[in-house]
């Protein structure tokens, strides 16, 4: 498989509610529209929320608005897929928020961290919020372990970057994510403002979009003089 179909799009959520409705919102459909497919494989995984029975819900009543085939993999007690088959045969993978690091350890058990590299190999869009976005990279900060923050590195390493997330919401975030990039704790990489999603193709960031004027992604690295250097990137602006 060429790298150019290999795509991550992550750090949105894909759900907003509109009068009292639960519908996909457009870097969902963003998303989708990648698969250059009329009725698209949907998958929802909610792991790092311990298949929370609300967010699966609210995922297929999302889905019902959209030409899409939605379904949903679930570990908890037991995994309600044939996990490698039904993953291979997926258009979009999406990961809903929560725990990363719980997220991380139950998906090794299962070895859904291999079967996700192969599917993105093979050209299944990956997608995610939060600990769904986290997942895709080297690490990034994390409250998993209580309210103290905390630095996670044993993401899944698609992407050779940290990912940053929550950046305008929370704000001991960012200057965390600067320290741990600082001291060489975690790599350069990639922060984004609530409701911007970055799209990377194979390694590369193709772009950045949002549906949310104001919002900004920004590229983090240390600079040859050992200064963090904090670059923002402007992202496409969705309707």
């Amino acid at each position: 498989m060429t790298q150019e179909r290999r795509q991550i799009v992550s750090g949105s959520a894909w759900f907003k509610e509109v009068n009292g409705k639960t519908i996909l919102n457009p870097t969902a459909k963003y998303c989708l529209q990648l698969t250059k497919k009329n009725r698209p494989k949907l998958c929802y995984i909610g792991t790092a929320r311990g298949d929370a029975l609300e967010s699966i819900e609210a995922f297929y009543e999302a889905s019902s608005c959209e030409d899409v085939s939605p379904s949903h993999l679930q570990l908890f007690p037991q995994p309600n897929q044939d996990i490698r088959r039904y993953l291979m045969e997926q258009d979009v993978i999406w990961v809903d928020w929560g725990s990363v690091a719980n997220l991380l350890a139950v998906w090794r058990v299962h070895k859904i961290d291999e079967v996700l590299k192969e599917a993105w190999e093979q050209g299944v869009i990956l997608s995610g919020v939060s600990a769904g976005s986290i997942c895709w990279g080297i690490g990034g900060t994390t409250d998993s372990f209580g309210s103290k923050l905390k630095p996670i590195k044993n993401a899944l390493g698609l992407l050779p970057y940290s990912i940053g997330v929550h950046y305008d919401s929370e704000e001991k975030r960012r200057p965390l994510f600067q320290k741990l990039i600082n001291k060489g704790s975690l790599p350069a990489g990639y922060a984004t403002d609530d409701g911007v999603s970055l799209h990377f193709i194979g390694s590369e960031l193709h772009k950045a979009i949002t549906e949310v004027e104001g919002k900004f992604a920004y590229h983090v690295y240390k600079n040859a003089s050992g200064k963090v250097i904090e670059d923002k990137i402007t992202p496409e602006l969705l309707t």
